[in-house]
């Protein structure tokens, strides 16, 4: 499992400097209605330059939003992913089909757009997947923002992921939404997730990170964590 994913790569330069500054995990983004979208043959290419051109090899995160399962498992072999991110309204089900078709290996992230309070609506979700043995392997919580499927840049619900932290350990959480340099070292400390996620906080503009903002964030993170490791990550 990783700590730091820096999401939204589109290019080779910035896969290679997100290797470079300790992110454990980059994401990949394969919904064409998102402005950070890339192809599959630009995905390959992302990933075989990190493995020519940096000695870290961060996880490779595929982020979908109401996929076809055939799609996803096609991505995951031509692409080499081992995460799957789930960023629509995907039922258990589709973890289900995911896990029975795709290699044993792969684990799964089930993103939710957590409105403010919303957090009933998660845990249900969760108790239906626990029933079908078919909990995601973590879930990702975004900010809820009317008409996207996330990647605005607006701030989660702190309140709503550190209640999820105290409430169950169903699976580990990872908080993404309005996550920057500045701020995220304080929401490790509040809500204390087993991860953390940027895209749009660490860019110049979008399908452009910054390599300074990125070295920023990663070593906010940790530094971060490691002030929490003597504690419960569920407290």
């Amino acid at each position: 499992m990783f700590r730091v994913k820096i999401c939204g790569i589109t290019s080779i330069q910035d896969a290679v400097v997100a290797a470079r500054e300790g992110a454990e995990a980059i994401g990949l983004n394969f919904f064409p209605g998102s402005p950070r979208f890339v192809s599959l043959d630009q995905a390959t290419q992302i990933t075989r330059a990190i493995q020519t051109y940096s000695d870290f090899k961060p996880a490779l995160v595929g982020i979908f939003v109401n996929a076809p399962v055939e799609e996803m498992v096609c991505a995951v072999e031509k692409v080499g992913l081992g995460w799957v991110q789930l960023h629509g309204d995907e039922p258990p089900g589709e973890i289900l089909r995911l896990r029975e078709t795709s290699n044993a290996g792969l684990q799964i992230i089930r993103a939710f757009r957590v409105a403010p309070g919303g957090l009933h609506t998660v845990l249900c979700y969760l108790e239906v997947c626990e029933n079908r043995r078919c909990l995601p392997d973590a879930i990702l919580f975004d900010a809820a923002v009317q008409g996207t499927f996330g990647g605005s840049g607006q701030r989660t619900a702190w309140d709503d992921a550190a209640a999820y932290v105290d409430q169950t350990g169903a699976a580990p959480l990872v908080l993404a939404g309005g996550l920057r340099p500045e701020n995220v070292a304080e929401a490790i400390r509040t809500v204390r997730p087993w991860a953390v996620d940027t895209a749009s906080g660490v860019e110049i503009q979008p399908r452009k990170k910054d390599p300074e903002k990125i070295r920023a964030f990663v070593a906010a993170a940790k530094s971060a964590f490691a002030s929490i490791s003597g504690e419960s990550l569920y407290r």
